[in-house]
C-alpha cells in the first residue's frame, strides 16, 4: 500500500497489517503427569492474499501448527492475532464462530460426510451460518458447478473419486467465503493428476485473494507456494520466499485484492437453528433405519403400555364404581349388632320396623327409611325347584334403592298392611323358573306357601363383591315376617336421604335417635358414600400401580435412547470434527444429537399411542371395561417427549464437549 511521507512530496510502500500473526506460540501436551511440548516459541506473520506452505517431516508440529491457526485448538502460550483481533483465549464458541466466517478446511482424506450428498456437504458450513435453505443449495450448485463437478450434485461420497471428493471439500471451505484457506496434505492422498488439479485450484483461489496455508512434506509440492515455511521440532527452521523460473511450465497467477473475512454474521440463537437440527437429526435418522426401528421399539412399547393400562384401569374403576352406586349412592345402612363387632350369624334382636317408622316420622332429610329382612327359600313352580333369597321389605324399597320395576307392579302399602301374598321376582328367577312364559299373574310357592307374581324388576347386575341382584324375590315385609320367617325383627333399615351433602349429620341423627329408642348403640351405620370413596381410593391406588409398571417400561425404552444415542456420539465422532471446522458451536451440536433422540421419542411416541389406542379398543371389543379419554394419551406422549430431552441431554453434551483435534483424528 503506498502512503505519503509527512513532510515531503514522496510516497512509500506500507505493508499492511497481518491477516495472521503469531508470537512466541507454544503448545505443550500432556499424558498424564507427562508434559510434551511440541511447539517451542513460534512467531510468525502472514499476510492477507499470500501462498503459504509450511512443510516438515512427521512430528515436526506442522498439524499442531495448523490446528492453532484454524482455531481448532488452542497454544498452551503465546499471542495470536487474526485479523488485528487477539483470539488465543476465545472460548469453544468464539473460535467456531471465526472459524465459520474466515477458515476453510480442505482435509487430506477429504472429511466428507459418507450419508450425504456432494451438494449437502457443501452447504454444511451455511447452515450454521444461518443461510436459508434455498440461498445455500443454490450457492453449493454454484460452486460444485465450477468446480467441474454439475453432474455430481447428488452423488454421495462413495460415488465420487479421490479427485472429486477433494474438489467437493474445497467448495465447502468456500460456502462461507472462506478468506483463509488450510490445506492439510491435500494432494496426499491423490494421484498424480488429481494432485495436479487440486493444486491448480488452490493457485486459481490464492489469484482471487484468497489466503492460502498449504500442509505438506512433499517438496515439490511445497514449491508451488509463493513462501515456504519450514519445521523441525516444533521451532521455524527456515522462512524464505520462493521465486518461481522456468522450472515451472505454468506461471503462478498473482493474486488479485486479499480477501478479508466478512464479519456481523449471524452468531445469536434463532428458531431456524431448530429446523436445521430436527432436519438433520431425520437425516440421521433415516441413513441407519434398522438401529433407528430397534430405538423405537422400546419407547413404543413403554407408551403403548401406559395408553392401554390406564385406558384399562379406568375402565375396571368405573366397571366398580358403576355396580356401587346401583346400590344407591346417597344410602344409609343400618344394621343390627355394637360397631366394630362381626355378627357370627343369626339375627341380633335390636332393630324393628318400627324403628324406620320413626326415622322417617322424627329425623329430617329424609327420603324413605325401608326395613329389610332377608332369608333362603325354596321356591316351586310347576315341576321346577329353585333355591333363592327373599327379602321382606315395605312399598318404598324401589324408590330408596333406585330400582325400578320393568314389568308389572311393585306391592303397595296396603298390600304390606293386609298381609297379602304378592312377591316381585327378579331377572334370575325369571330365566331359572320361566323359560320363554309371561311370569305375571302366576303363582309360586314359597317354601310351600302360594304367592302370586305381580311384578318383574329390572336387571341390575352383580355387586362389586360379585352376588347376583337379580337373584331375589321381593314380598311384603308383614307376610313375610308372619308366613316365611317367624321373626318380627329385621335385619337391615336402608335410608335413603334427600341431601347427600348432609349425610353425616342425617347420619348423626339417626345415631342419636336409635340410642334414645334403644338405651343402647346396639346397631351399626353404614355411608354408601365413604364406601364408595373407599372402593374409588382402592382403584385410583391400583390405576397408579398399573400406570407405574407401563411408566418403568418408558424408562427403559429411555434408557436404551440414551444407550444407542452415546454410541451414535462415538461412531460419529468424525463427523463432529468436522462440523466444528466448519464453524458448528456447542449449542449446534447439542441440539443436533438432542434432536435426535427427540425425534426418536416424538415419533415413538406417536407410534406406542396409536398402538395403545388400538391395544384398548381391542380390550372393548371383546367386553372388557375401558375408558378413552385424552388425559393418558397426552401424559403418555408428553412424557415421551420429555423422556427425548431427559436421555438425549447426555449424549448431546458429551457430543458438544468434544476437542475438534481429536474428534477430527478419530478413526
Amino acid at each position: 500500500m503506498n502512503v505519503m511521507l509527512p513532510g515531503t512530496d514522496k510516497t512509500t510502500s506500507v505493508d499492511p497489517a497481518p491477516i495472521i500473526s503469531l508470537r512466541d506460540i507454544r503448545k505443550t501436551f500432556y499424558r498424564g503427569t507427562l508434559a510434551v511440548e511440541v511447539l517451542h516459541g513460534i512467531s510468525l506473520e502472514i499476510q492477507a492474499g499470500e501462498f503459504v506452505a509450511i512443510m516438515g517431516a512427521s512430528g515436526s508440529g506442522k498439524s499442531t501448527l495448523m490446528n492453532l491457526i484454524g482455531l481448532l485448538d488452542r497454544p498452551t502460550t503465546g499471542s495470536y492475532r487474526f485479523d488485528g483481533s487477539e483470539v488465543a483465549a476465545l472460548d469453544a464458541d468464539g473460535r467456531a464462530l471465526l472459524r465459520r466466517e474466515a477458515f476453510g478446511f480442505i482435509f487430506q482424506q477429504y472429511n466428507l460426510l459418507p450419508t450425504e450428498s456432494a451438494t449437502a456437504n457443501v452447504e454444511m458450513p451455511a447452515v450454521y451460518a444461518g443461510l436459508p435453505h434455498g440461498e445455500r443449495v443454490k450457492r453449493a450448485e454454484a460452486l460444485l458447478t465450477q468446480l467441474g463437478l454439475a453432474d455430481r450434485l447428488d452423488h454421495k461420497p462413495t460415488q465420487l473419486s479421490g479427485g472429486q471428493q477433494q474438489r467437493v471439500s474445497i467448495a465447502r471451505a468456500l460456502m462461507n467465503g472462506g478468506a483463509v484457506i488450510l490445506a492439510d496434505e491435500p494432494t496426499g492422498a491423490l494421484d498424480s493428476k488429481s494432485g495436479e488439479e487440486v493444486m491448480r485450484l488452490l493457485h486459481d483461489l490464492n489469484a482471487q485473494g484468497h489466503t492460502i496455508l498449504l500442509i505438506t512434506h512433499d517438496h515439490d509440492v511445497a514449491a508451488q507456494a509463493n513462501r515456504i515455511i519450514e519445521l523441525k521440532d516444533g521451532n521455524i527452521v527456515s522462512d524464505r520466499p520462493v521465486e518461481h523460473h522456468g522450472e515451472h511450465a505454468e506461471p503462478i497467477p498473482s493474486p488479485a485484492q486479499p480477501k478479508r473475512p466478512e464479519r456481523n454474521r449471524k452468531t445469536g440463537f434463532a428458531p431456524f437453528d431448530v429446523l436445521e437440527a430436527g432436519r438433520m437429526a431425520l437425516q440421521a435418522l433415516r441413513s441407519n433405519l434398522l438401529r433407528t426401528l430397534l430405538t423405537l421399539l422400546g419407547i413404543i412399547i413403554g407408551v403403548a403400555s401406559v395408553v392401554a393400562m390406564l385406558a384399562i384401569g379406568d375402565g375396571a374403576k368405573q366397571s366398580v364404581l358403576d355396580r356401587i352406586t346401583a346400590m344407591g349412592t346417597n344410602l344409609l345402612l343400618v344394621r343390627p349388632g355394637a360397631p366394630n363387632i362381626r355378627q357370627s350369624g343369626g339375627v341380633t334382636a335390636t332393630l324393628t320396623a318400627a324403628d324406620a317408622d320413626a326415622i322417617s316420622a322424627e329425623v329430617g332429610n329424609i327420603l324413605a327409611a325401608v326395613p329389610e329382612y332377608t332369608g333362603n327359600v325354596t321356591v316351586r313352580t310347576g315341576a321346577r325347584d329353585y333355591v333363592t333369597q327373599v327379602n321382606a321389605t315395605t312399598a318404598p324399597f324401589p324408590v330408596a334403592r333406585e330400582w325400578p320395576v320393568a314389568e308389572g307392579i311393585f306391592f303397595s302399602e296396603s298390600d304390606v298392611k293386609s298381609y297379602l301374598p304378592v312377591a316381585v321376582i327378579g331377572q334370575t328367577v325369571v330365566n331359572n323358573l320361566f323359560e320363554g312364559v309371561d311370569p305375571i299373574g302366576r303363582y309360586v310357592l314359597l317354601n310351600n306357601i302360594p304367592f302370586q307374581v305381580i311384578g318383574v324388576m329390572t336387571p341390575k347386575g352383580a355387586t362389586p363383591w360379585g352376588a347376583d341382584q337379580d337373584d331375589i324375590i321381593y314380598v311384603p315385609l308383614s307376610t313375610g315376617m308372619l308366613r316365611l320367617f317367624g321373626q318380627r325383627y329385621v335385619r337391615t333399615i336402608t335410608v335413603q336421604v334427600q341431601d347427600v351433602t348432609r349425610i353425616n349429620d342425617t347420619q348423626e341423627e339417626i345415631r342419636q335417635l336409635l340410642i334414645a329408642r334403644h338405651r343402647a348403640e346396639d346397631f351399626q351405620i353404614r355411608n354408601m358414600a365413604s364406601i364408595i370413596e373407599t372402593a374409588m381410593e382402592t382403584q385410583n391406588t391400583l390405576t397408579i400401580l398399573l400406570g407405574s409398571i407401563a411408566a418403568i417400561s418408558l424408562l427403559v425404552g429411555g434408557i436404551g435412547v440414551m444407550n444407542i444415542m452415546l454410541v451414535s456420539v462415538t461412531e460419529r465422532t468424525r463427523e463432529i470434527g468436522v462440523r466444528m471446522a466448519t464453524g458448528a458451536r456447542r449449542l449446534n451440536i447439542m441440539m443436533q444429537f438432542n434432536s435426535e433422540a427427540l425425534a426418536i421419542c416424538t415419533l415413538g411416541g406417536l407410534i406406542g399411542v396409536a398402538l395403545g389406542l388400538s391395544v384398548t379398543w381391542l380390550f372393548s371389543y371383546f367386553g372388557r371395561p375401558v375408558i378413552f379419554s385424552a388425559e393418558p394419551v397426552l401424559l403418555a406422549f408428553f412424557c415421551a417427549f420429555a423422556t427425548g430431552l431427559l436421555f438425549g441431554y447426555l449424549p448431546a453434551r458429551k457430543a458438544a464437549d468434544l476437542d475438534p483435534v481429536v474428534a477430527l483424528a478419530a478413526e
